[in-house]
């Protein structure tokens, strides 16, 4: 069966008498924690940059924005926690978090947390997550996307192998762009169960001194979309795979799918492999480039599709600009140049194109888009055409009810949503900004998703239980 899914935008619903609360030096509340029992549904907390030392506190309402202005906010807990759990819990549904950093969190289980998720869809923004035994941590919720842009993560873990930068349950899908993930301490720099991982545009680097393991991690396969990313396994890595995918068992809703598009991958070690995953699963790999010690697959599957992947055990023949920094853009004489190939769609119908290039630390660009592509993470333009843009994108996310299918995406306001089945009912229109559709009255089999962007038709299929 196939499921299709994509990037996750969760319309918020916020209450008709939302209010901003003020928490910083010379406020009526001075801590964060001073308001986390007062607040209502769809409230924006703005906390006034600087430390809060010590204060941790749980977030029960739905539809919070909880930000710091001014720069970080910085929750600095000196070891406490909420719960045992994390310096922050929320327990609330659609919450955003900006601009706060998080730190020093040691609980006794050892999974202490930045953030500590409870509820039902997070976004975290431009925040910075540092030596806590896992930057965030989050179970398995339904139905559930969390969203991650702009962030740091570094120096997480107890050093047991079991906290890591980053460890996201079974929840629907991980959106994950734009982000800098490092120096996790023996565990994965991303460690990720959910069902549908989007994994674009972050550099994960265990770097000359990190003891991380793997880089990306998603034991329970499901479908994962790795592109336009710098991965780097350094010489102290504890692991010598830097991708794994479904090592825990191919557990998730399938189809298992790992789709890896223009990403650049360092291994500094002398053996090991860029990939590894079980036969069962399938791989299509475009354009990456694979540069330093071991092999391209531990155990290649039964059925991939690779095209155009430069692999050199020499990071120096790559002539990238500076690999000692990782910067890993392309010099004048690099052998990626104008070596891509377009990697088409996934199975689903998602677009497996490298719109964006990561900028560091934890930001992003316009990837030039012309004729002729190079392959890895940064494209070297020569037409000025670096003003283009993704089209418009819609995603299903798979989800175990059969009675509804939960949309993801970011879409003008003037895109409408159809669903049909092979019977030729439809439901809908519906405005993009749904998350959720009722597909009840649609017969068994295949469905199509029909989405009209300004007059321009798209189709997906899938299909319904």
């Amino acid at each position: 069966m196939k499921r299709i899914l994509l990037c996750v935008t969760l319309m918020t619903t916020s209450s008709a008498f939302a209010f901003s609360w003020q928490v910083g030096p010379g406020e009526l509340y001075t801590l964060p924690s001073q308001v986390s029992t007062l607040v209502n549904d769809g409230d924006t907390v703005n906390i006034a940059a600087g430390v809060y030392p010590s204060d941790v506190a749980a977030w029960t309402a739905n539809d919070l924005v909880l930000r710091g202005v001014g720069g970080f906010a910085h929750l600095e807990s000196n070891g406490l926690s909420w719960g045992g759990k994390a310096i922050w819990v929320i327990q609330g549904d659609n919450c955003t978090v900006e601009w706060i950093e998080f730190s020093e969190c040691q609980v006794p289980d050892h999974n202490g947390a930045g953030i500590r998720l409870e509820g039902l869809n997070l976004t975290v923004r431009h925040c910075w997550f540092h030596h806590n035994e896992n930057g965030i941590l989050c179970g398995a919720y339904h139905p559930s996307t969390v969203r991650i842009e702009y962030t740091e993560f570094g120096h997480h873990g107890y050093g047991d192998g079991y906290s890591h930068n980053l460890y996201i349950g079974n929840i629907d899908s991980l959106i994950f762009r734009f982000n800098y993930s490092h120096h996790a301490d023996v565990g994965h720099e991303l460690k990720s169960r959910a069902w549908v991982n989007v994994i674009e545009y972050n550099r994960f680097s265990n770097e000359a001194d990190g003891t991380a393991s793997r880089e990306i991690d998603l034991p329970n396969g499901g479908q994962a979309y790795l592109i336009g990313n710098v991965i780097q396994q350094g010489p102290q890595s504890q692991n010598s795979n830097l991708v794994g995918f479904g090592m825990e068992g191919l557990s998730n809703p399938g189809p298992h799918e790992l789709y890896a598009v223009n990403n650049t991958l360092v291994n500094e070690k002398p053996n090991g492999s860029f990939f590894q995953m079980p036969a069962a699963a399938y791989f299509k790999a475009y354009s990456n480039i694979l540069a330093g010690g071991g092999s391209f697959m531990s155990s290649w599957p039964t059925t991939v599709d690779t095209l155009a992947n430069l692999r050199s055990t020499s990071i120096a023949a790559l002539d990238f600009l500076d690999p000692a920094t990782l910067d890993l853009h392309l010099g004048p004489g690099s052998p990626a140049d104008n070596t891509g190939q377009p990697a088409g769609l996934a199975n689903s119908g998602y677009p497996l194109v490298a719109w964006h290039e990561y900028v560091h630390p934890a930001a992003g660009t316009v990837r030039c888009q012309q004729a002729t592509l190079d392959a890895g993470a940064f494209e070297s333009c020569i037409t000025g055409t670096g003003d283009a843009a993704p089209p418009a994108t819609l995603w299903i996310a798979p989800n175990p009810a059969r009675d509804h299918i939960m949309l993801v995406g970011e879409l003008p306001g003037s895109v409408r949503v159809r669903v049909a089945d092979v019977t030729g009912r439809v439901v809908g229109p519906f405005d993009p900004g749904t998350a959720r559709i009722d597909v009840s009255m649609l017969a068994p089999g295949p469905c199509v998703l029909l989405v009209d962007e300004g007059g321009t038709p798209r189709r997906a299929v899938f299909v319904k239980m």
